[in-house]
């Protein structure tokens, strides 16, 4: 694929989309409607999410990244409970599961993308793979400083500060931003980006079905990985004898040993996805203004697309 950012001066930034359309959706009322009275709060919500984003952090490349499928087979394989409790339908083997998506949702999705692909905005996922595992080999692939949305803290593992790779992560809409750097990630949870992946699986997280290690914490799993580096030494620590592990701590971390055997392959992003050849710089102009003016009276997207395309083009 292209080299995406080639320059000092160019940034990359990369969408969690579903993770922000849930928000728009969730955060504009549902009286936004097109002209038929069909909802349209998520999407024009991601409009105006996107506006802000550009207009305040200024990336020369966008991306995009979509959940081609949610809820991978090869996850599931290894912990079963991986996200099962978000599973609205199983469906054939082979095919994604439907996720459990609300009923005024769902139908603006297809909107969503139509909507990125006519202004020009590079939009991808690729089957067999989440949003996440896309950004992160985006994020490997880049020379240059990567700004990630998304309110997905998993993403969390991808900070590095030598890199210039930082989650922005909305604390309210996209006007309040948590800058997420090494320096936040060790005030609040004691580890690096690096570290972040190991204390999420040590933890656990109901939200994705994950089950953990029973009675290990945020706090607990972050001083055992301040204690022996990282998941690696505190299970070389449960082997040794002599090791400062508490007798309960080296119980439930042996007996926990096939979860973590497999967790870090669920927990860790991809950053080797086949990703398709495609231009990410950031449009000025409509990709294609027809079908833009199209959508934009049948769904009446108004004053959200006008300010998106005059951010674009400035």
């Amino acid at each position: 694929m292209r080299s995406v950012t080639q320059e000092t001066n160019q940034r990359l930034m990369l969408l969690d989309t579903a993770s922000l359309y849930f928000r728009a959706y969730f955060g504009v009322p549902d009286s936004v409607k097109a002209p038929d009275g069909t909802p349209v709060n998520a999407v024009r919500g991601l409009l105006e999410f996107i506006t802000r984003l550009v207009h305040d952090h200024h990336p020369t490349h966008l991306v995009a990244c979509m959940d081609a499928d949610w809820r991978p087979q090869w996850r599931v394989d290894l912990i079963p409970s991986y996200k099962a409790h978000r599973v609205a339908e199983e469906t054939a083997a082979g095919t994604p599961d439907e996720e459990e998506v609300p009923d005024t949702l769902a139908p603006q999705v297809p909107v969503i993308e139509a909507v990125l692909d006519a202004v020009g905005i590079a939009r991808v996922g690729v089957a067999g793979y989440e949003a996440d595992d896309v950004i992160g080999t985006f994020t490997a692939r880049a020379t240059g400083p990567v700004d990630i949305v998304t309110g997905d803290r998993d993403l969390f593992q991808l900070v590095d500060d030598a890199k210039e790779r930082r989650v922005l992560y909305p604390l309210k809409g996209v006007g309040t931003l948590q800058i997420t750097d090494e320096a936040l990630l060790r005030e609040k949870y004691g580890v690096d980006g690096s570290g972040y992946a190991d204390m999420a699986l040590l933890r656990g997280d109901p939200s994705d079905g994950l089950p953990g290690v029973p009675g290990i914490g945020e706090k607990t799993a972050a001083k055992l990985l301040a204690q022996f580096g990282d998941l690696a030494g505190i299970m070389a620590a449960v082997d040794d004898p002599a090791s400062k592990l508490t007798p309960t701590q080296r119980k439930r971390l042996d007996a926990s040993r096939p979860y973590l055997e497999v967790a870090p392959r669920v927990v860790q992003v991809a950053r080797d996805v086949a990703l398709p050849d495609l231009a990410t710089a950031l449009p000025r102009a409509p990709h294609d203004a027809e079908l833009l003016d199209q959508l934009a009276a049948r769904w009446g997207l108004g004053g959200s697309l006008h300010r998106l395309l005059t951010t674009l083009s400035a």
